[in-house]
């Protein structure tokens, strides 16, 4: 039976990564798919890897209806066997539903890769629709890590180096923005404390400083 299938994780797990093998193993079987994006860090309508790979995607534009755009392909004779949607948060809760639509109705695998929470330890809108939805939510086993080596689990954003739990939820690069915006994954421990790795680094001594005697 098809399936919707959330793929979920923090920053740096390697969704892309497993996104960009699926439709590889897929394609090498013969099959057809098409490939959803979202504001890929390549550029519009691109689905890239922290890896450095990258391929042509569709980009699921704002308002875009993700199931009358199959449909269409569709009826002009196309073939789609499967769909991949990357950067799935990102999306409104509306098209998570044409993705449930996608499955039920025209009975395609979808698979969705996304983040599950923002650097406010909030749920994206695309995200919670698909933890509601989805048939099979899968945990991506490529643990990043947190600066102390403990497992990341939360992402953290950084304005002029200072982590931040206020603003936008997306920030787009702006080339007329004035503040340099990062971001972070950290453990829930030092995201509670805002302790990223360039305050922690400030916060230690140096080895070259010599201790001071007591007199």
């Amino acid at each position: 039976m098809p399936e919707l299938v959330f793929f979920s994780g923090t920053m740096d797990c390697g969704k892309s990564t497993l996104a960009l093998q699926i439709g590889h193993n897929r394609s090498a079987r013969g099959l057809q798919g098409v490939i959803f994006t979202r504001d890929d860090r390549a550029g519009e309508g691109k689905l890239s890897s922290r890896l450095g790979l990258v391929t042509e995607a569709v980009e699921a534009a704002t308002g875009m209806d993700l199931y009358a755009y199959l449909v269409a392909e569709l009826s002009k004779g196309g073939r789609i066997d499967y769909v991949i949607v990357d950067e799935a948060q990102f999306l409104a809760p509306d098209q998570i539903d044409q993705l449930a639509r996608v499955v039920d109705d025209l009975e395609m695998d979808v698979f969705a890769f996304g983040i599950t929470t923002d650097f406010r330890t909030k749920l994206f809108p695309g995200s919670q629709r698909l933890i509601e939805l989805a048939d099979r939510i899968e945990t991506l086993q490529v643990e990043a890590m947190c600066w102390c080596g403990a497992r990341a689990t939360h992402n953290a954003r950084t304005v002029d180096g200072e982590m931040v739990t206020e603003g936008e939820q997306v920030v787009v690069g702006d080339v007329n923005r004035p503040a340099e915006v990062g971001y972070e994954v950290l453990c829930r421990r030092h995201h509670r404390r805002r302790l990223t790795s360039a305050a922690a680094n400030a916060g230690t001594l140096s080895p070259d400083v010599l201790p001071v005697p007591r007199t």
